[in-house]
């Protein structure tokens, strides 16, 4: 079976870096996920992720003329939320940036400095 681009496909850890984890897919291909297609949270050690031989769902993200297989795992399990779920997340955090923001406003309006007299 060979792999193509959007493709949800499962595979084992077969080495870890500081940039990404290699992942052995069937028939022998391997593929990356680099560090940012690991967690949709900051990743600072893929180790408290992925470990030596784990299986894992991957979506394959691109396959270059030379045959490298980039991978993602986070977006393996985003395809795995219902619209519904996805929707709900998306007003959570677009509510949390609004309100940010709106703290973010008033702090540098009320911050300034008046003459004295």
């Amino acid at each position: 079976m060979s792999v193509r681009v959007g493709q949800i496909v499962e595979g084992t850890v077969s080495g870890i870096t500081k940039f990404g984890a290699f992942i052995q897919l069937e028939d022998g291909v391997s593929g990356m996920v680099h560090i940012s297609e690991i967690a949709d949270t900051y990743v600072k050690d893929i180790n408290d992720y992925v470990k030596q031989n784990d299986r894992v769902r991957v979506k394959v993200l691109s396959i270059d003329e030379n045959g490298k297989i980039s991978l993602s795992i986070r977006k393996a399990a985003e395809s795995d939320i219902s619209f519904e779920e996805r929707l709900a997340k998306f007003m959570k955090d677009s509510e949390e940036r609004l309100l940010d923001f709106k703290k973010n406003r008033e702090a540098k309006r009320g911050g300034g400095y008046s003459r004295g007299r």
